[in-house]
């Protein structure tokens, strides 16, 4: 086990309405073991993001804790959150969130650089390739298209070598065949790297590659059978 919540949940407090509270995310004890993929599938609005930015140390629960080899991640101060995340937890976030500024091949490495002073220049330019996009190294990203981008943030995830991988909608803008390579990259670096991996999607087809797989409806996660 690498990973572990403890009755986590998220309410979110209105001003008005007939009910004061809205509950995200419901009481939840999951845990995310090295070498295995978890896949949480749901609609959107069900909670499954919010669960996923509290397992990285982005979201603070209202209830529960969050353990990183056994370290309560909000137990932390900010700085020493900020460093453990960048060492330990990488994020492919459902949005865009490669640096403009930079090319493709240096937003790979740029949280190498932040958090360990590495120049994995070699590691990166392969998983580029690996994820068809290693023509793209020295592109900007305002010329990607989205299904581009969304490869070299998964790019970026890989090069940080963290023991924790979480994905949100990792294959959202890519085809059938391009989504196939990436969930099998990522199982391969769940099983071959030891990573703990966690895959949030609304997309059946992940199930395939889950060695657990979990639902969340309406903020309360089951699990089921992938």
């Amino acid at each position: 086990m690498i990973l572990q919540a403890e009755t986590i949940s998220k309410r979110y407090f209105r001003k008005s309405g007939e009910a004061n509270t809205f509950e995200a995310v419901r009481p939840v004890s999951m845990e995310l073991n090295a070498g295995e993929v978890t896949v949480l599938i749901g609609r959107s609005g069900s909670g499954k993001t919010t669960l996923l930015h509290m397992l990285a140390g982005l979201l603070t629960p209202t209830e529960g804790r969050v353990l990183l080899e056994g370290q309560d991640l909000y137990a932390l101060p900010d700085a020493a959150l900020s460093r453990l995340r960048g060492e330990k937890i990488a994020v492919v976030p459902q949005g865009r969130s490669c640096l403009d500024s930079l090319t493709v091949l240096e937003n790979a490495l740029l949280p190498g650089r932040i958090w360990a002073g590495r120049n994995d220049r070699e590691t990166a330019l392969s998983w580029l390739e690996k994820l068809g996009i290693g023509h793209l190294a020295d592109t900007r990203p305002a010329e990607l298209s989205g299904g581009e981008l969304r490869r070299a943030a998964i790019a970026r995830a890989l090069t940080q070598d963290a023991r924790v991988l979480l994905a949100d909608e990792p294959t959202g803008d890519l085809d059938d065949e391009s989504t196939a390579a990436v969930l099998g990259i990522l199982r391969d670096a769940a099983k071959a790297g030891g990573k703990a991996v966690f895959l949030v999607t609304h997309e059946d087809e992940a199930l395939r590659y889950a060695d657990r797989a979990l639902r969340m409806d309406g903020g309360k996660l089951t699990q089921i059978t992938a």
